[in-house]
Parts: structure tokens; sequence; C-alpha cells
């Protein structure tokens, strides 16, 4: 399918790896040019590289922690005028509801709610302007069915959804489409810090503990960094256009609800 974006310019934050580096993948197979951003510079330019030999598009990198002002405004300034936004930040921490002070919640809310907020602020005026412009942000499954232990995400990612459904109603009428993508368990190195936490806890095996987890997943598998991709790539495209402020589950049936 052609997803009618070629030549369109997206910026994907936290793009060196993982989910991030899955959708900036998905985004330059469709022929969009890019500009990655993520805090390791030495691993950001080799995914940027990898892509550039494999797709022949134009790749900017910024080596900068987005959630700064700083580094913020340098990935903005290199940016430019662009045509689709893809948020993207590592959750905070686990752990106990009696565990996180004020400060806590500053830092999540920082990198998982106001970041995402003040990007799509500085953004959005220029792509309703060409009457065109696309925003996924990467939550997660706890926005739909909340994780005891991850409290701090839960807090900062559902203040972000109710941003965006009221955000995304507004700018629609100008061709600025705004969803959210929420996933569940992918093969990604924040997966195997989380085997690895239960390897350490119960004293068993990384392959037990993923094979735990996997069977409680109807797929009864992981995800990929690909079909996540490519399921971003869609919800930027031509095609996506009546999808407005929806909150699309990819987690392979893990999260038990009807709606």
């Amino acid at each position: 399918m052609d997803l009618g974006i070629r030549g369109k310019r997206a910026l994907v934050s936290a793009s060196s790896k993982g989910l991030g580096r899955g959708c900036a993948e998905a985004l330059a197979e469709a022929g969009c040019d890019l500009v990655m951003n993520a805090r390791g510079a030495e691993a950001l330019e080799e995914t940027a590289q990898a892509i550039r030999d494999r797709f022949q598009v134009s790749v900017t990198t910024v080596a900068a922690d987005i959630v700064s002002e700083q580094g913020r405004a340098e990935v903005l300034e290199a940016a430019g005028a662009i045509d689709i936004l893809v948020t993207n930040a590592g959750g905070p921490p686990p752990g106990l509801w009696s565990d996180w002070e004020r400060e806590d919640f500053i830092k999540a809310l920082d990198a998982n709610m106001l970041t995402p907020i003040a990007l799509m602020k500085a953004l959005m005026p220029g792509m309703i302007e060409r009457g065109w412009g696309r925003v996924v942000n990467i939550t997660s499954q706890s926005v739909k069915a909340p994780i005891p232990v991850l409290g701090l995400s839960n807090s900062a990612r559902a203040g972000l959804t109710g941003y965006v459904a009221g955000t995304a109603r507004q700018v629609a009428q100008h061709g600025v489409i705004v969803n959210n993508l929420l996933p569940g368990i992918h093969a990604t190195d924040r997966a195997q810090s989380l085997d690895g936490g239960v390897s350490q806890q119960e004293g068993i095996s990384m392959e037990e503990a993923r094979a735990r987890r996997e069977a409680t997943i109807p797929a009864r598998r992981y995800g990929t960094r690909e079909e996540f991709g490519q399921t971003c790539a869609f919800l930027c495209s031509q095609h996506a256009g009546f999808i407005v402020g929806q909150n699309l589950l990819v987690d392979g049936g893990a999260t038990n609800m009807t709606l």
C-alpha cells in the first residue's frame, strides 16, 4: 500500500532503538525524510546510517535530551518544518504507591506528558498553516488498564491522553491528525530489563521469565519493533485522516477489555 507520505519530513524522538527505531524505519520505507533524536550519539548515528543505506532518505540526527528545554530547542532548530511528529520516551521506574515523592512525579510528567505537549505546541502551528500534519504519541497499554507497579507512568501518560483527547478534535479541521499508540510488551531493551528483574527476584532463567510473560499474551509472543513501526506509519499516512484522537492498543490482545 502506498501510504502517500513520500517526501514528508518526520521527527521521531527516542529513535535510536526499540519502538522509536521501528517507527523511524517504517516512515523511511514509506519515503519520509527523517529527523532522529536520542541521548546517545553513537547508537543514534549508527541507526541513522543504517536507515540512510537501506532506504535512501535524508536523515538528520540530533543527540540531545529532549526532555530538557535546551535539548528540545536543539532538536526543534534542526528539525525545521515538520509534517509528521512521533513522540516517544522511556517510562519511569516501577515501584509501590508509597515509594514516590513529588519530585518523582514531576520527572515522570516532564518526560511522558509535558515534553510531548511542548513538541506538539511547537510543531502543530506549522502543520495547521500548511493544512496537513500527523502526530502519533507512543504511550502505553497502561492508559487503558493501569499497571499497579507503574503508578508514575499511569499518571503521566493518562494526563497526556486527556490532553490529546481535546486537542485532536480542535486541530482535525485543519488537516492535522493526532492519535496515540499504546504498546504492550515488545522485544526491546525494556522487555529485557523487565524480564531480568523477574529472573533475579525469582531465581529463574531469562528464558523462563520471558516464557511466563508470553503465556499471559493471547498472541503468545512479544511484539516486534517492525510491526509496531508499520502501525505507526499507517496512522501517519494519507489513509488515516478520519482517525482522530484515538488510543490504539498494540499489545497482542493482552489488555482484556471490550472497548
